[in-house]
């Protein structure tokens, strides 16, 4: 067995080369083509793949003097997500459950409504019998969205009607899952705290009177103790990564399975799968490291001087992961700023005092300052570079105690409420499949017989 085992790897390692070789094209016919790359150009715009109602983003405005880039800015179905956050601050009430209402069914909920709505995700915040036992705690697993993935698809068992493509039947599927995501991640991590980190088992039942954020903190914790302003920040950071239009990748993704016919639970896990990856969902966890990277290696963080030479390490790859990039810098689609990232901003500077972690926030805020300093002095960029809400979220996390092997799950159980209303607006709207054209750039071969090559 060992030497078929070596066998194998030989022949992956040598094989691979050729597999590059094979896959390789010669990055500027890109560009005699037209093609644009993750559907974005370098002016920002891209290719039109759909339409929408969900959410708007805007980042440019049609002026006098042309197409401009402008301050950042994001609406759920035509509602400013920073007046949303500011009338529940303003309120003094959690906003998850009133965000992903607005999301699913078009309008904000009046008092009756919102109780209503609350009222059923209490309800369905349940899993079946002995599934934490037979399903999570049986295969731990350090890869906590694999792990949800896994119990997304493996729930399909024990539903009722799992492939029953009615709107109503899709619906009452997105409801569940949307209430079940933060058991089935949390109870994934806590199993693996337990069986692989040897640490001590809790597997705490949701308080149907409390909001998500509130019952994400009390699974979490062995005490099931949170502050309130703990619970209100992870709420804002719910409600600001619950939707971001159908082109990012995760919600793309989510329409073009959706169009293919599949189930909702299917569609949930093609959505996790992308969402997962560092260059989306896992952003926040790379901007963790790179700022405790950067600690070890300048001894003064407060010296401007200091961090300024190390950022300009991490462009020219001779530090960190050597890959060029300062991560939670710039964004897609927003030139100026960020809106997510203008409104986490002053609840992490709370939640900083709060936890005696002010100089880590004043790191963060001068990295924020900086970096577009160095990348505009050292690249040529095509539109405004500033921190997304990735900069900050992982920061956040850190403060809750919430454990890395978590940062991308808390990005999931916000992210599925946008998930659900694309899948319900895809099945509403579209009656094709989503197939993009791919232009072929292969040279014509001729066939060789076997004994000739």
């Amino acid at each position: 067995m060992k030497k078929h085992k070596a066998d194998i790897l030989n022949y992956t390692n040598r094989m691979s080369a050729e597999n590059v070789t094979a896959s390789r094209i010669d990055p500027e016919l890109y560009e005699h083509y037209s093609v644009k790359r993750g559907l974005r150009d370098k002016s920002g715009t891209g290719v039109l793949a759909g339409l929408t109602t969900i959410s708007n983003i805007k980042s440019y405005e049609d002026t006098p003097e042309g197409h401009v880039p402008c301050a950042g800015e994001l609406r759920y179905r035509g509602i400013n997500v920073t007046e949303l956050v500011r009338g529940c601050i303003a309120e003094k009430r959690f906003g998850f459950e009133e965000a992903s209402y607005l999301l699913l069914f078009g309008h904000l909920p009046n008092a009756d409504e919102l109780k209503e709505y609350c009222d059923i995700m209490a309800a369905l915040r349940s899993l079946p019998t002995n599934f934490v036992r037979d399903v999570v705690m049986k295969a731990p697993s350090k890869d906590i969205m694999n792990s949800l993935t896994r119990s997304v698809l493996t729930l399909s068992a024990y539903d009722s009607n799992p492939t029953e493509m009615t709107q109503e039947n899709v619906l009452r599927q997105c409801l569940s899952l949307i209430s079940r995501f933060p058991m089935l991640a949390v109870y994934g991590y806590q199993a693996y705290n337990h069986y692989e980190c040897n640490d001590s088992l809790y597997i705490h039942r949701p308080d149907p009177k409390l909001s998500a954020s509130e019952n994400i903190l009390r699974l979490l914790r062995p005490d099931k103790k949170y502050t309130a302003l703990e619970a209100q920040v992870l709420d804002i950071a719910l409600i600001l990564h619950m939707e971001h239009g159908g082109g990012n990748n995760s919600s793309f993704t989510t329409h073009v399975v959706t169009s293919s016919g599949s189930d909702t639970f299917s569609v949930m896990a093609a959505a996790l799968c992308s969402l997962k990856g560092p260059k989306h969902g896992g952003a926040n966890i790379k901007v963790v490291e790179m700022i405790h990277d950067l600690k070890k290696h300048v001894r003064d963080t407060s010296d401007e001087d200091a961090v300024r030479a190390y950022l300009e390490k991490l462009l020219n790859r001779e530090a960190f992961d050597k890959k060029g990039l300062i991560y939670g810098m710039g964004h897609a689609v927003y030139s100026i700023s960020d809106p997510r990232a203008e409104v986490f901003k002053g609840f992490v500077e709370k939640l900083a005092v709060a936890k005696n972690r002010t100089a880590d926030f004043e790191l963060y805020s001068m990295i924020g300052r900086l970096a577009p300093q160095v990348i505009a002095e050292r690249r040529r960029i095509y539109k405004g570079v500033s921190p997304n809400v990735d900069f900050y979220s992982g920061f956040v996390y850190s403060m809750l105690d919430i454990p890395p092997e978590l940062y991308t799950p808390i990005f999931a159980m916000a992210r599925i409420v946008g998930w659900s209303a694309h899948m319900m607006e895809e099945r509403t709207n579209a009656d094709k499949i989503i197939r993009p054209a791919y232009k072929s750039v292969s040279d014509v071969v001729p066939y060789v017989p076997l004994g000739e090559r």
